[in-house]
């Protein structure tokens, strides 16, 4: 009777084993394949935007990947979410506000930095070897917050934010140059706390003073006017992003994603909205997905969807004391 027992056990335990792995080879084929065109368009969006879209392109031609992430950009701006916003954390003697926010399809922090000339460039120390995290940026650098900030490229497929991307300055100084001569959208402060949007080339930034810079997009509101058009074209994700209020006040904005019970994401859209409702005169993207993330005090902030943890990143902007 034992012995029947066991046999039954592992049957069911071998069929359940099989449902599992017949549904994960299943998937991605009704994402991508599948009549749902706006379920297409949203893992497209999200997929393709992330650190592994050969995903996408082992199902679906380029010409077919482009169409979709561009049919985005023409779609109507769509209903506006009431942002929710609930104040959390102020500290006078720092400068800084953190507020729960709440939309719709996401959950995420907001951050309220008053002195624009506290934020500064962290740098990995070990460029070209390895990243840091968040926490240690902030540590580091003697600081009392911080978030990810620019992109990084993966030359030898490790996935350990050794590399920048783009332009990426500190202190007034180049630290790591990829693009040469070429002008990519950057995201920097310049010698005066303000926020400084759009492309520029190695040679630009010495001649407009700027003093802490990355390199990543979109732009989500530039001088006052929304960039956006339709969701953005880049699906629903984790989100991070920075902006400024005319009175200096610099924003932070996380978003956590990818978490079904707790906060789905957002979409470009959505992070323009935040901005938009804190009153952003200039406002951008910065690297999202599994690399969101805010830190204060010593503390993760926001809740992370990696099981692994915080990631290792190249670059941080992070608040000083």
């Amino acid at each position: 009777m034992k012995k029947k027992g066991r046999i039954k056990i592992k049957k069911i335990f071998g069929y359940l084993v099989f449902n599992i792995i017949f549904a994960s080879i299943l998937v991605p084929f009704i994402l991508f394949w599948g009549p749902f065109e706006s379920l297409k368009i949203v893992a497209v969006g999200a997929v393709a935007t992330s650190r592994h879209p050969q995903v996408v392109e082992a199902f679906l031609s380029q010409e077919e990947i482009s169409r979709i992430m561009n049919s985005n950009n023409y779609q109507g701006s769509g209903n506006r979410i009431d942002l929710v916003s609930t104040e959390v954390i102020t500290d006078k003697t720092s400068g800084i506000t953190i507020e729960d926010i709440k939309g719709q399809s996401f959950k995420g922090k907001v951050m309220l930095i008053k002195d624009p000339t506290r934020v500064k460039l962290a740098v990995t120390k070990e460029i070209g070897v390895t990243g840091e995290r968040v926490t240690d940026f902030v540590k580091d650098m003697g600081a009392i917050a911080g978030i990810n900030a620019g992109g990084f490229y993966d030359p030898n497929g490790k996935g350990n934010g050794a590399f920048p991307d783009g332009l990426t300055m500190h202190n007034g100084k180049l630290i790591h140059n990829n693009v040469g001569d070429k002008a990519v959208n950057i995201v920097g402060f310049d010698d005066k706390g303000k926020l400084v949007l759009g492309k520029m080339n190695a040679k630009q930034l010495e001649e407009k003073n700027m003093r802490e810079v990355v390199t990543f997009e979109p732009n989500l509101i530039v001088d006052g006017k929304p960039a956006i058009t339709g969701d953005g074209g880049w699906g629903i994700a984790p989100r991070t992003g920075i902006g400024q209020m005319a009175d200096g006040t610099v924003i932070f904005v996380v978003i956590d994603g990818r978490q079904p019970t707790w906060s789905i994401g957002a979409t470009l859209r959505d992070l323009m909205n935040v901005f938009e409702d804190y009153n952003a005169v200039n406002a951008v993207n910065l690297d999202g997905g599994s690399s969101s993330e805010l830190v204060y005090n010593g503390k993760v902030m926001n809740k992370l969807w990696n099981i692994f943890g915080e990631r290792y990143i190249p670059t941080a902007f992070v608040v000083t004391n």
